[in-house]
């Protein structure tokens, strides 16, 4: 490859760098809006893809199952507050899944949560058990329950109430012994993913489809067992929990806001190379979390406007709206050029409201509502 070459895909590459950082600065300033605190506290992100359409005759595309059409997977991970995280741009064949950790970890902005929300492929062992190395509480929605093995932590063990979710007696146990024999590998692992040295979707990819005989795969696969068991006594014993299909609505909304925002090219992704369809998606969530911001603001105006007018907010009321709203969006624009040097006036981020009585309602208060 020549100088020319190499600078040319460096700069496309840095590109997708900076679009990243306005992304976590967009995010940041979100955060900091009190009106976010009716919505959520940042600590939970729910994480899912959508289907993007490309040309039948992009080299790049695939077809997929789960849709049933040629494209390729915008995955995004979207705040508890509504607005989104990270976003890559991943083709139809792979595994979704690999992806939950990797968003996480390459998510840069002041918003760092610690649970994670995911569709029903989340509950596969290898995320499981790299989620809780890496710190993260990872709540999959749970489909097929009569299917699932609860594991025993010994032969022996055995539960009055629930023995029979565990199957046959001294059946399906944890091995220990691996677990501990492997416990520095599993942590050296673990630590490499953190610092990037291995990405985390790679090494997912790897354990899905690694031998049974390497010793590694099967202590990620053990790990896996018990935190999968222990989540689903958790869900089974804590109705609140149960309630992950409220926390994924919010990134369905998304989807379906984001879509909306994207109508250029009836939203079909045109580019073969792969750093111009992740930038695409890239330009696509930043736009739509600058919409998302942008109604915040709106929203918290009016609330200003009717405490002035001697109305009495509840917060409880507020973290029922959405900030996903169309009807005072212009899609198509009027674009007014001599307006772009003119520097807009400083927002106010405050409300005079006490959104404390939400956060203590536990998680499943304000930011888990079917979405607008």
């Amino acid at each position: 490859m020549s100088g020319h070459e190499l600078s040319y895909v460096a700069n496309k590459h840095f590109s997708i760098v900076l679009l990243n950082e306005v992304i976590a600065d967009l995010v940041n300033a979100h955060a900091r809006l009190d009106i976010s605190q009716a919505w959520g506290d940042g600590t939970a992100v729910a994480a899912d893809g959508t289907h993007m359409d490309t040309y039948l005759d992009n080299l790049l595309s695939e077809t997929s199952v789960r849709y049933g059409k040629p494209g390729g997977i915008a995955y995004h991970h979207v705040s508890d507050t509504y607005i989104a995280l990270f976003t890559h741009f991943i083709p139809c064949g792979v595994w979704e899944a690999v992806y939950i950790i990797e968003g996480l970890l390459k998510n840069t902005s002041e918003v760092q949560p610690t649970t994670v929300h995911a569709d029903t492929q989340g509950q596969s062992f290898p995320v499981f058990a790299l989620a809780h190395l890496l710190g993260f509480d990872l709540m999959p929605r749970i489909r097929n329950w009569k299917e699932l093995t609860f594991y025993r932590p010994s032969k022996q063990s055995e539960y009055v109430h629930i023995d029979a979710l565990f199957g046959e007696p001294g059946k399906n146990v944890i091995d220990f012994d691996l677990i501990e024999s492997q416990f520095r590998h599993l942590m050296r692992v673990a630590v490499s993913v953190r610092e990037g040295t291995i990405s985390s979707s790679t090494l997912l990819k790897r354990l899905r489809s690694g031998s049974r005989k390497n010793a590694t795969y099967a202590a990620f696969r053990e790990v896996g067992r018990v935190i999968r068991t222990v989540q689903l006594l958790r869900y089974l014993s804590d109705a609140p929990l149960r309630r992950v299909t409220a926390a994924t609505n919010k990134v369905e909304s998304f989807n379906r806001f984001s879509h909306w925002i994207g109508f250029g090219n009836r939203g079909v992704i045109a580019d073969n190379d792969p750093i111009e369809q992740e930038k695409a998606m890239k330009f696509n969530a930043l736009l739509t979390n600058t919409v998302i911001f942008h109604n915040a603001l709106d929203i918290a105006e009016i609330i200003r406007q009717l405490l002035e007018e001697g109305w009495e907010i509840d917060p409880e009321d507020l973290a029922h709206i959405s900030p996903y709203l169309t009807e005072h969006i212009n899609r198509f624009g009027e674009y007014s050029t001599h307006e772009l040097g003119i520097q807009p006036d400083a927002y106010d981020p405050k409300l005079d409201v006490d959104f404390i009585p939400l956060r203590e309602q536990g998680p499943t208060a304000a930011g888990l509502g079917q979405a607008a």
